[in-house]
């Protein structure tokens, strides 16, 4: 029967607990159980006596191999028996520190027993190797045996420099025992110089001091160590008989712990958030239950900060089937989950901005249909043919160019074209103020096109919120003569008897909003039978990187293949002669063409 999995922290802390301690129960039954730490003593006896539980009677009433009593301990500590013991009974000089140096092969990290060298004034300057072992505590390092008779700070000049000697005259001196001196032991050697952290463990022996010395780390614990930082994980281990916890330093890093403190099991629980409890306890319920889990996401309050970590387990299962322990491995995903929850909101962000984008779209699309004018019949009957095209940079731009195309109360035709600055509504809503108020001018009596140019250029002058824009201004005249003015923009095109060439710009005058009280100049064309004159905006002719004549002379180039056509056959082939992409603004295109 599956077991209910806790859906909140007390209800899992009471799991753990309940399934604890039926697990040690089960493991007390086979449990060994040493009498003198359950029940101490047997009653009515001494410490060591005969009849105490830690003496074998047999062995405490054995007169010993001679018959007159127990044998002579060694001075060394050994028990003065068998065969090639320096202190056995017989040998003619009993060597009391032979029995110490015997043992120094059997110890795993680099050992050596040393002497003291004094100076005149009895103080401890340096140590001779008596005596060592064949570890080397680093491949570049010699071992202590290959040292033996020669001093310390010769053979350790890394060590020595490190206060190690002053360390181990420290524990002659005081009688206590050195434990993890660690010294950042530095030495030049003939290939490069070289240096590892060691750690000394050092007792006096008499007169004399046996040292060790080991890595801080050993290569296997460093490449454990680099392979949990760099793939942000740690491990640890929970002895659930004796409730011990193990972690590797990569899960002290996660959890933010002090080295040798880690967390219980409890105390892991208390740091799950709420909404997670219950996957924590799905893993935990599983190996518990001495099954394999499958890895789980939960979330971590750590100092303040949520912290994501993937965890997977295994039990170590006794042979009684029973879990005594379990391992547990830890990812932390935080700076995954963080890049993916920015990518989200970047993603939804620019969906906000993409349908914002469509519906000013659509608002500045319809505002530019209702402003932009159609082309009147009456231009027709008057001999005009007159074709107009707008083409936006992008599919989601709508931008500032605009065209006025109308026959005036007096008989002239207002022929004009600008371009204000930017994109968007805002481009839009200043196209609008530039045309509407162009064409409220347009209708004071007696007014040529330099005075319409000035009058523009003060609105925008004495307008601090206006940007600068662009404009020709002109007017046909029933002889065919345009007559017109320039802010700034590019000059219009003629094509005639098959050459297409630009209009002179000498009266140029400076682009709207920058000069207040600047007279824009005019200047004149006659128009003939079967001219065609082309108006358009920079977008047409400015590419990044190329000087604007370049455009200038390839839209020459593709008007001069019009000769023949009226004004929309040559507004569709000036368009088929250019790509999307080569519009990197807003292009407006106004062709009129004479009968």
């Amino acid at each position: 029967m599956t077991p209910l999995i806790p859906q909140d922290c007390e209800s899992l802390k009471r799991f753990i607990t309940r399934e604890v301690a039926a697990l040690r129960k089960a493991a007390r039954r086979d449990a060994g159980v040493r009498l003198d730490d359950e029940h101490g003593p047997a009653p009515g006896s001494e410490p060591g006596s005969a009849a105490s539980p830690d003496h074998d009677s047999d062995t405490a009433s054995d007169p010993g191999p001679r018959g007159d009593g127990p044998a002579a301990a060694c001075a060394c500590g050994g028990d003065g028996e068998g065969a090639g013991h320096a202190c056995a009974d017989g040998a003619p000089e009993a060597d009391p520190w032979a029995c110490v140096c015997a043992t120094l092969p059997a110890i795993p990290v680099s050992a050596a027993l040393l002497a003291p060298v004094r100076d005149e004034e009895g103080r401890t300057v340096d140590f001779t190797v008596q005596a060592g072992n064949h570890v080397r505590s680093a491949q570049w390092l010699d071992a202590p045996d290959r040292q033996i008779g020669r001093r310390l700070s010769k053979v350790q000049p890394g060590a020595a420099a490190g206060g190690l000697i002053g360390a181990l005259a420290g524990v002659l001196g005081t009688g206590r025992a050195l434990q993890g001196h660690a010294v950042d032991y530095t030495e030049q050697r003939s290939d490069g110089l070289h240096r590892t952290q060691l750690l000394y463990d050092a007792a006096s022996c008499g007169d004399k001091v046996l040292a060790t010395w080991r890595p801080a780390r050993n290569r296997t614990e460093l490449l454990s160590l680099d392979a949990q930082y760099i793939a942000s994980m740690g491990w640890g281990t929970c002895d659930l008989l004796s409730g011990s916890m193990i972690w590797s330093e990569g899960l002290h890093a996660i959890f933010r712990t002090e080295a040798g403190r880690p967390l219980s099991l409890l105390e892991l629980c208390d740091a799950v958030l709420l909404d997670d409890v219950p996957r924590f306890a799905r893993l935990l319920t599983r190996l518990l239950d001495g099954e394999e889990p499958g890895g789980e996401e939960v979330r971590f309050s750590v100092l303040g900060e949520v912290r994501t970590l993937h965890l997977v387990g295994h039990p170590v299962i006794a042979r009684d089937g029973l879990p005594w322990a379990m391992h547990l491995i830890a990812r932390d995903l935080t700076a995954q989950v963080r890049s993916r929850q920015k990518l989200a909101a970047t993603r939804l962000q620019t969906e906000q901005l993409r349908e914002e984008a469509a519906v000013e779209r659509r608002v500045a699309t319809a505002l530019r249909e209702a402003l932009l004018p159609a082309h009147s019949a009456e231009l027709a009957q008057l001999g005009l043919s007159v074709a107009a095209a707008y083409l936006p940079a992008e599919s989601e731009a709508v931008g500032g160019d605009w065209y006025k195309c109308r026959l005036l109360p007096d008989g002239r035709i207002l022929l004009a074209i600008g371009d204000a600055c930017g994109h968007g509504l805002n481009a839009v809503a200043r196209m609008a103020q530039q045309r509407h108020a162009l064409a409220g001018l347009a209708h004071a009596p007696g007014t040529h096109a330099g005075q319409l140019t000035t009058w523009l250029n003060e609105l925008l002058c004495a307008d601090p919120a206006a940007e600068t824009a662009t404009a020709i201004i002109g007017h046909l005249d029933a002889a065919r003569t345009y007559r017109w003015a320039c802010a700034g923009h590019p000059a219009p095109l003629l094509l005639r008897d098959g050459q297409a060439s630009a209009l002179g710009t000498e009266h140029r005058g400076p682009l709207f909003g920058l000069l207040p009280g600047h007279e824009y100049a005019t200047a004149s064309v006659d128009l003939r039978p079967g001219d065609l004159l082309l108006l358009y905006t920079d977008g047409m002719v400015e590419r990044r990187g190329e000087d604007i004549t370049e455009g200038i002379d390839a839209l020459r180039s593709v008007l001069v293949t019009c000769d023949g056509l009226d004004s929309q056959e040559a507004l569709d082939r000036i368009m088929a002669a250019y790509t999307p992409e080569d519009h990197e603004d807003d292009t407006c295109l106004v062709a009129v063409r004479t009968t």
